[in-house]
């Protein structure tokens, strides 16, 4: 009897193992799509591999998240360059110039040139 009491209880809990397999499977996907676009595709495809996934869906999951990285890089990239290309480097340095002094040290030596190689010039 107990034996029997064992295996209905078994039989309960398998779709609950199969919905936390499940949950675990899909927060780890989605974990690597966000950070994808921090890893290289060899770090993806170790991490995509623990998953056990058929060899199309790590396929399309890894195009997935080169095709954001390069997004996100683009984007990025897009953002930088439009701050860059509003800023006035004249004006940010004369506002530079305006509060702060400058200062310029130099050293000069002057060394006689050897008789040798005044002969050598000359020749």
């Amino acid at each position: 009897m107990a034996s029997d009491s064992g295996s209905k209880k078994d039989e309960k809990e398998s779709p609950t193992d199969i919905k936390g397999l499940l949950g675990d499977t899909v927060k780890k996907v989605f974990t690597a799509g966000v950070s994808a676009a921090f890893m290289s595709e060899e770090g993806l495809k170790s991490y995509l591999s623990e998953l056990k996934l058929p060899k199309e869906a790590l396929n399309l999951l890894i195009q997935g998240a080169n095709k954001s990285k390069d997004e996100i890089t683009q984007r990025v990239t897009k953002e930088v360059v439009g701050i860059i290309q509003k800023i006035d480097f004249v004006k940010e340095f004369s506002k530079f110039a305006e509060t702060h002094k400058f200062k310029i040290s130099a050293e000069i030596d002057i060394i006689k040139k050897d008789s040798k190689d005044t002969k050598t010039d000359e020749a």
